[in-house]
């Protein structure tokens, strides 16, 4: 979402300056609700769960499917016969991207690069 003037983030509010429009934004990403996607505050990404509820509900699907120690691409935990039915299923890559990376860092799994985007990878190791 850009921060313009013709965003009325709030129905029936009116318009928000930029200042009230970033000063909302703020709090949201303050709590891990959304992400800035510049430096420069224009650009924000709003977020259903936080990156670290996504990473849990991930955690859930791997666990309740049966897939620790398995190997899978970033596109079937997309849009894979698997994810349907689950929260997971036609999530936002960036979003997913950002919650393999946090469970990358925290051990449960490892990311590998194919020959394209479509050809990354996820090795669970929960």
């Amino acid at each position: 979402m850009k921060v313009s003037n013709e965003i009325n983030l709030i129905h029936g509010a009116g318009s928000l300056s930029n200042e009230a429009r970033e000063a909302f934004l703020s709090v949201l990403v303050s709590e891990g609700r959304a992400e800035w996607l510049d430096r420069g505050h224009r650009k924000c990404l709003i977020l259903w769960h936080r990156i670290q509820d996504w990473a849990d509900i991930l955690l859930h699907f791997v666990r309740d499917n049966g897939f620790e120690d398995s190997v899978m691409t970033v596109e079937e935990i997309r849009t894979g016969v698997e994810s349907r039915g689950t929260e997971l299923h036609g999530i936002d890559r960036t979003i997913l991207m950002r919650a393999l990376k946090l469970l990358e860092h925290k051990g449960k799994l490892a990311i590998f690069k194919g020959t394209s985007a479509d050809d990354e990878g996820v090795k669970f190791s929960v």
